[in-house]
């Protein structure tokens, strides 16, 4: 073939995806505009390498997609032989605090009963448990085993200080921050394996893919049974009704094999709960309808 004619393919190619992420950008800026909320996106076709982000440094709280980052840390002390999925881990009573989002509580309320490693990430990640993401904290050693291990990472852009306790104060929800550029990055290199080894890259994808949120923000953006795995996180708010922050982070897998990862982080909002979800679901939406086209199938 004519070496004139590829690079022509291969510009109309280039000017055609260019075209088609300028016309996601302009939709997904009509979404996000007039709300009151500052938004960040990032966005990556892993396959494809296909990137587009807006207001993609925002350092941003991250609530409870921290607990992303805290399963990592702690899987990779399972790689290393430190810990081990089947160990028994003794959870007191005290350790079970009211006024947080507890599942471990509701089920033990009496607590001083042995979980599993196992048991108590898959109630962190896939529940959100806030008293088993302190036990893990305290079992690998505090969140600057997390700051750590996540700067050896590559990842710069983000800050772990306090654990759930402390983010029951108001001040401290601002303290925790990463950007979506950032967590994008982390994500891919958490698909790809250069964190965990495979069967604990599995393992996470796993429970991800069962996190707790119905159908409601990024899985209300997708087609049903679209496989989806993710990590959310959500404040509440104040007596002037403002949340610091609402977010969705994860993996999307395509019809055709391909995943797309989505980053979407929301400071700083003043509009009802309602209203933040579908941000969440019309930007996921729109990203769907945009980045496969036409390849969606085999």
């Amino acid at each position: 073939m004519n070496k004139h004619f590829i690079i022509l393919i291969s510009f109309l190619s280039f000017q055609t995806f260019a075209q088609t992420t300028n016309d996601l950008r302009k939709q997904l800026k009509e979404i996000i505009g007039a709300k009151n909320a500052t938004v960040g996106i990032a966005i990556k076709n892993i396959e494809d390498k296909d990137t587009l982000s807006i207001n993609g440094n925002l350092k941003s709280p991250l609530m409870s997609v921290f607990k992303f980052h805290i399963a990592l840390t702690v899987l990779n002390q399972v790689d290393e032989g430190k810990l081990s999925l089947n160990q028994k881990i003794f959870v007191r009573k005290k350790d079970l605090l009211p006024e947080t989002w507890s599942p471990i509580r509701e089920e033990y309320p009496n607590g001083n009963m042995y979980l599993t490693l196992d048991q108590l990430l898959r109630y962190t990640v896939s529940h959100s448990d806030n008293n088993g993401c302190d036990i893990l904290l305290n079992l690998i050693g505090g969140t600057k085993t997390v700051q750590k291990f996540i700067n050896k990472q590559g990842i710069k852009d983000f800050v772990i200080k306090v654990n759930e306790k402390q983010m029951m104060i108001w001040e401290n929800l601002y303290v925790n921050t990463s950007t979506p550029l950032a967590t994008v990055e982390l994500l891919e290199k958490f698909y790809k394996r250069e964190i965990l080894k495979e069967t604990t890259t599995k393992y996470l994808y796993q429970i991800m893919i069962e996190t707790s949120r119905g159908l409601t923000w990024m899985k209300a953006g997708l087609p049903e049974n679209t496989e989806l795995a993710h990590r959310t996180g959500i404040s509440g708010t104040n007596d002037a009704n403002l949340r610091v922050a609402m977010n969705d982070v994860g993996i999307v897998k395509f019809p055709n094999g391909k995943h797309l990862i989505i980053a979407v982080f929301l400071k700083n909002i003043t509009e009802d709960k309602e209203v933040t979800e579908k941000i969440i679901a019309d930007i996921t939406k729109a990203t769907w309808d945009y980045f496969p086209q036409t390849d969606k199938t085999n």
